[in-house]
């Protein structure tokens, strides 16, 4: 490529949107140019880097055995509302696109494809002869993302190998995840990357266990716990860790005692000159799931610990099974003052709330609004029962929590039968609970508050707790112990509590999950075993994100004067820079060495722009090409400047040894 031939422009300031060094950097040098909000044009040197990202992953997945497909963008809602993941995606997380066609059906842009690949495997697997199979595609995805930010990390398009494995064992499906765990790592390596694979949490995508694999960067978006002894890494979503020992508490007899302004744990610390580990702290979240349900989760924690809403929000989404077989939660909140007003008949006094709040703290929906409901109440076929929702009203308007508990739970138990009262409760209901919280606090306790011993904690009336409370006497022990503490830098390990937790930072560029059967159960994809009894496929997931990794590779490798590239990954391996365009020497000896490189398997590009040769040394190193060839006054000795960018050492060369001292400092960067 000839620049002076190119669609070639630099930026010497850096834009205003722009946060992090990559970002900066990539459109500076012209590889990439916003378009919108979340949005880029992939410019034709940034092209060239998603390529030889492209292909390195390619040739691993297919190394493996594993399959190229190509799979629609565009997905209808019906496969999303089978697997249970439509509210998710376009109400809890928001992520994906939606829109109707001219027909009103519903559809989306995939962020993700288990579900069009999981009707492939319904309809064309069918028995444990055809497996296993692994499927893989690299394809422009979308993401909602409410705020996109740091150019290609978190963008609303993006591009992605995703590959899917189907299995008839969980012992097959280990060896594909392990396979794809050598894999990923080979990638990352081949494109001459840092890296640290971590355990993660499975989000939105779900399974029995998921690695995620790290650049280490120190703009990354996530945390890293490791420790030294290289046996235990993982996001701090999904860290586990050994708090420091609790310090015995030194009230040994419980009283209720006046505390003023101690509505944190610092001042409340101060103020009876304790030690954090014997307070038991309580966090109230307001916690809505799909189908209108909102309820409320009081989560009790040994007060030096954070919660991890993260382990929370998986734990409560198990939990939610009991309302009305609620599966996903839409929104997880810490109940402010905003929240108390909606629902609560009075002010909650925060920082002195006690593990027991009181359920009757919630406010019962009056009778005048509860009428108003019955106004909307229809049959399957769209006849007001609004009589007969006036005579449930009558009937249990004094009683609404066995209304909307014991109701809402049996309708679910009857709702295949469908009679007019069946139908009638389940509107009442289900549109009383969207407006009105379930008349319940679900109670959470963290591990680290189960062993806790007279210990102090809120006396639920602002400026009083009460001291040396125990569980079982002043305060019953909440049935849903679990662990929701963030883990921390500094604790100690579990699997060796002489490591202590160190932490780093870092990108994500891949993920695998273990499935499991989630998808397969959900929409009856199955086959027949050697037995002739029908099973649910088994399946794996596993996605690169080859734009994002390519910027990641920026934000780990640049310096004050530009991107360095790993050789493997850069657009152009050399660079051959004419000082003087109008000096036939130069350019003769230019000329010939682009011929010759490229004809070598050296990449090269021409600088051969009528500028000066400044200019032209400063975007050689802001573009980040790995070696620079200058044919400036050594030209006369026989020889040509050679730079290498990320050693950053120049030296003089013979013209006839430049190109195979390049190739052999490309072919030695691949090994």
């Amino acid at each position: 490529m000839r620049l002076s031939q190119s669609l070639f422009v630099t930026l010497r300031e850096d834009p205003a949107d722009a946060e992090i060094p990559s970002h900066k950097l990539l459109l500076r040098a012209g590889y990439i140019r916003r378009i919108g909000r979340g949005i880029y044009a992939y410019l034709p040197l940034m092209w060239r880097v998603l390529q030889k990202v492209s292909q390195i992953v390619r040739e691993e997945m297919n190394a493996t055995g594993a399959q190229e497909t190509l799979l629609p963008q565009l997905q209808p809602a019906e496969i999303w509302q089978e697997s249970g993941r439509w509210d998710t995606y376009t109400q809890a997380e928001g992520i994906m696109f939606s829109l109707r066609d001219r027909l009103d059906g519903e559809l989306g842009l995939g962020p993700t494809h288990e579900e069009v690949i999981t009707t492939i495997a319904k309809d064309m697997i069918r028995s444990y002869r055809q497996l296993p199979q692994h499927l893989y595609q690299i394809q422009t995805k979308f993401r909602d993302e409410i705020r996109p930010r740091f150019g290609l990390m978190r963008g609303r398009e993006f591009i992605m190998k995703d590959g899917y494995s189907f299995h008839a064992s969980e012992e097959c499906l280990k060896k594909t995840y392990a396979d794809m765990d050598q894999a990923y790592r080979n990638m990352l390596r081949r494109c001459g990357l840092q890296f640290r694979a971590v355990e993660a949490d499975s989000g939105a995508i779900g399974g029995s266990g998921s690695q995620e694999f790290m650049i280490l960067a120190d703009a990354g978006e996530d945390e890293i716990l490791y420790t030294e002894d290289e046996k235990y890494a993982a996001n701090t979503e999904k860290a586990v860790s050994l708090p420091v020992e609790a310090i015995a508490s030194p009230f040994n007899s419980f009283e209720k005692r006046e505390t003023p302004d101690t509505a944190t744990i610092e001042s409340l610390c101060d103020f009876l000159d304790c030690s954090p580990t014997c307070v038991v702290k309580n966090v109230l979240y307001e916690v809505i799931y799909n189908k209108g349900i909102t309820v409320f989760a009081l989560v009790s924690i040994r007060g030096d610990q954070e919660i991890n809403e993260v382990k929370l929000q998986n734990e409560l989404t198990k939990h939610g099974r009991k309302y009305s077989n609620s599966k996903t939660i839409i929104s997880l909140t810490v109940a402010d003052a905003n929240i108390q007003e909606k629902w609560f008949k009075k002010p909650l006094p925060l920082g002195y709330i006690s593990p027991d709040l009181k359920d009757d703290h919630i406010q019962e929906p009056t009778l005048e609004a509860l009428e108003s409901i019955a106004e909307e109440v229809r049959d399957k076929s769209g006849n007001s029962l609004k009589n007969e929702a006036l005579q449930l009203i009558k009937n249990y308007k004094g009683d609404l929590k066995h209304l909307l508990i014991n109701f809402l739970q049996y309708l679910y138990r009857v709702e295949k039968k469908q009679s007019s009262s069946t139908v009638l409760i389940h509107q009442f209901v289900m549109k009383i609970t969207k407006k009105w919280a379930y008349p319940i606090i679900t109670r959470v306790i963290d591990q680290t508050a189960v062993p806790l011993a007279n210990f102090v904690t809120g006396a639920d009336e602002t400026n009083y707790h009460v001291l040396g409370a125990n569980w079982g006497t002043e305060f019953k022990l909440p049935e849903l112990q679990v662990d929701v503490r963030l883990a921390k830098a500094g604790d100690r390990a579990v699997h060796d509590p002489t490591q202590i937790l160190q932490t780093a930072r870092g990108i994500e560029a891949g993920h695998i999950f273990q499935l499991g059967t989630k998808y397969s159960e959900a929409m009856g994809a199955t086959f027949t075993d050697e037995n002739g009894k029908e099973q649910p496929l088994v399946m794996g997931c596993y996605g690169v994100g080859v734009s994002r990794l390519a910027q990641a590779a920026v934000e780990q490798s640049y310096d004050e004067n530009g991107i360095i590239w790993p050789v493997a990954i850069a657009p152009y391996h050399a660079v051959v820079v004419v000082p003087n365009v109008k000096s036939e020497e130069q350019m003769a000896a230019a000329e010939k060495l682009y011929a010759d490189l490229n004809a070598a398997g050296v990449e090269t590009i021409l600088d051969d722009r009528n500028e000066r040769a400044g200019v032209k040394f400063k975007d050689a190193e802001l573009i980040g090409i790995p070696f620079r060839v200058v044919t400036g006054k050594s030209l006369k000795d026989g020889k040509v400047e050679v730079v290498r960018r990320k050693e950053g050492d120049r030296q003089d060369l013979d013209l006839d040894a430049v190109v195979a001292t390049l190739k052999n400092w490309v072919e030695a960067a691949g090994q």
